[in-house]
């Protein structure tokens, strides 16, 4: 388990305008993205290696451009 003490979130510069529906991610963890619902900051947190966070990023920005 990613230890997330010390996580700084912000909302995702990817997160729309939605009225509050947004993700938030951490990205000043050692080896670690975090993202969460910006709605639960209490519930699940799904966790990446940059390098994986990376590709998926560069994946959504490739389809966006469809």
């Amino acid at each position: 388990m990613t230890d997330l003490t010390g996580a700084v979130w912000r909302k995702s510069t990817r997160s729309g305008d939605n009225g509050g529906d947004c993700v938030e991610i951490a990205t000043n963890l050692a080896d670690t993205v975090a993202v969460r619902d910006s709605k639960d900051s209490l519930g699940a947190v799904l966790t990446f290696s940059p390098k994986a966070w990376s590709a998926f990023t560069d994946a959504v920005d490739r389809n966006a451009l469809r």
